[in-house]
């Protein structure tokens, strides 16, 4: 399309926007009929440590989704010369798992958990063994169950359960509602009848019916849908949050809220079985879309859904960049210290291809970029570590092959559950986030860990909110009886340029003698963290 064109359908509302809140950028994403970005914006924003909890604050929340709206709508109104008051859908994605509750005047009844709490340990095992089904940590169901187990005040006050982009739809629509990817990481879907599973709903009351409250489970939690399927329309008190400027209209359709790790399989073409795709950023996760049922429950993976539908296994490590985006940072204190002035894309290029230059192992050298708990390895909480020997061979070469390797640590240890356990077939995986933007080294870091060969589409860096767009695009501009993933592979990916990495066999075998130093050296990051805690430092 050209600009007159462009101007013309920005005007006519035909255009989808995305917004999703990432765990360090909320970010919104304006595109096109062909699936193109016209437009973003974003905030920058980071998870704070309170009363024991990693929260977001509500303030945060609003501000966060204002500012990347605005930024958005700036350069509409910058580069075509039109002052946004409508577009053709919208959806709201965001960080998947957690706990946000309500009563019934919809006040917050306890800050927002994240999903990066390991604070629910009691409960999580408690309800797999009632359920026979992984319930992890971070899912909601596993907050709620572990606020009843604490005996937290705010329990028999609650009118309503749900994530945070669950929250947002509900203030955009008045609709309490989730996509079924996102429910699967509030509670067990049933894939017969892509609702809550039934049995487990019943396990659950009848597990706390001697509490007394005045709830069912199933009147807490918000009702799923299918991607696809409309889920309401923007009121005139939701188009006043989203654009406080009132230029936006009310009306728009929106779809299913989603979770951020469906955004990611709908970003990478990853909706079909036999297909995975690794989300890298504060957390990294991948996403294999199964063939059939796992033999057994494993506390590593998690089972989760494509937004239509189909049952994922998911492996989830709590950390991955934080700890080397820390040390990036202390490099630019360096660089500026010295007098020189470095944007992040040149200091990310120049540092991270130094890796390139590192012996196969990382020299000897160990590092554990916990932040926080990691359920995958058994840390109960986070103490960023490195560790050398007088032996290792300390370069910054192998400083940075060091740290990206023990980013894609706890990742690689739940993979070999479904690869090497249970024989998972793998067709191809996509790999996107941030760190891709710096090209081939994520990639032959990530081909390493896992030995198997890893892609990065053109669009890697448009993420989950371009993802969460293409939903919101799906919803309309479906063929009738067209599936998601004839969608995507017909009409969104048809033209989609892409660069596959295979593993380099030097690289593969350093890391399997980097991940038996990683596998031995665990004891060192407990021992690390419990001497902390009995000094009185936590």
């Amino acid at each position: 399309m050209n600009h007159v064109e462009l101007k013309e359908a920005i005007t006519k509302g035909e255009t989808s926007l995305g917004i999703e809140f990432g765990s360090t950028r909320i970010k919104a994403v304006l595109i096109d009929h062909r699936f193109e970005t016209i437009a973003s914006g974003s905030f920058e924003w980071e998870n704070l440590l309170k009363d024991g909890y990693w929260t977001y604050s509500q303030e945060d929340i609003i501000t966060g989704l204002q500012t990347a709206y605005r930024e958005m709508k700036q350069e509409v109104e910058r580069n075509y010369g039109v002052t946004l008051r409508t577009v053709g859908s919208i959806g709201f994605s965001a960080m998947m798992h957690g706990y946000m509750a309500f009563d019934s005047t919809g006040e917050l009844l306890v800050p927002f958990r994240t999903w990066r709490n390991a604070t629910t340990g009691a409960a999580a095992r408690e309800l797999t063994d009632l359920f026979q089904f992984n319930i992890p940590e971070r899912w909601s169901i596993a907050h709620l169950y572990q606020a009843i187990l604490n005996q937290e005040e705010h329990v028999p006050r609650i009118d309503f359960v749900t994530t945070l982009a669950g929250y947002i739809h509900w203030l955009m629509t008045g609709n309490k509602v989730i996509g079924i990817g996102d429910a699967s990481g509030i509670f067990p879907i049933d894939e017969s009848t892509h609702n809550y599973h039934p049995t487990m709903v019943e396990q659950f009351d009848e597990l706390i019916a001697a509490k007394g409250y005045s709830w069912k489970l199933e009147d807490l939690l918000p009702k799923v849908y299918l991607s696809g399927e409309r889920a309401g329309e923007l009121t005139a008190a939701g188009a006043a949050i989203l654009d406080p400027a009132g230029d936006l209209q009310s009306g728009i359709p929106l779809c299913p809220p989603e979770g951020d790790a469906g955004t990611g399989m709908v970003a990478t073409n990853s909706v079909k079985k036999r297909t995975g795709n690794i989300s890298v950023g504060t957390s990294v996760f991948a996403m294999i879309v199964l063939e059939k049922e796992l033999s057994k429950v494993y506390p590593e993976i998690d089972m989760v859904t494509t937004p239509n539908g189909s049952p994922v296994g998911m492996v989830h490590a709590n950390n991955c960049s934080s700890d080397l985006n820390a040390w990036m940072g202390l490099f630019r204190e360096f660089s500026e210290a010295m007098g020189y002035n470095m944007d992040s894309a040149k200091l990310f290029s120049v540092l991270l291809n130094k890796a390139l230059e590192a012996d196969p192992d990382g020299g000897g050298l160990l590092s554990y970029g916990y932040l926080s708990g990691e359920n995958i390895t058994g840390i109960d909480k986070g103490r960023p570590l490195f560790v050398r020997s007088p032996e290792s061979n300390f370069n910054l070469a192998n400083f940075m092959r060091t740290h990206l390797f023990t980013a894609f640590g706890a990742l690689k240890l739940g993979m070999d559950i479904l690869t090497e356990n249970e024989q998972v077939a793998i067709d191809s995986i996509l790999a996107h986030g941030g760190l891709f933007k710096t090209p081939v080294v994520g990639q032959k870091a990530l081909a390493a860990a896992l030995n198997v060969p890893i892609s990065v589409m053109s669009t890697a860096g448009e993420g989950g909110a371009w993802g969460m767009a293409l939903l919101a695009s799906y919803m309309t501009g479906k063929d009738q009886e067209e599936s998601l993933d004839e969608f995507l592979e017909q009409k969104v990916f048809k033209d989609a340029e892409g660069q596959e990495i295979a593993p380099d066999r030097a690289d593969v075998e350093g890391f399997q003698v980097f991940i038996k130093r990683y596998q031995a050296g665990l004891a060192i990051e407990q021992a690390a963290v419990d001497h902390l805690l009995e000094n009185g430092r936590d």
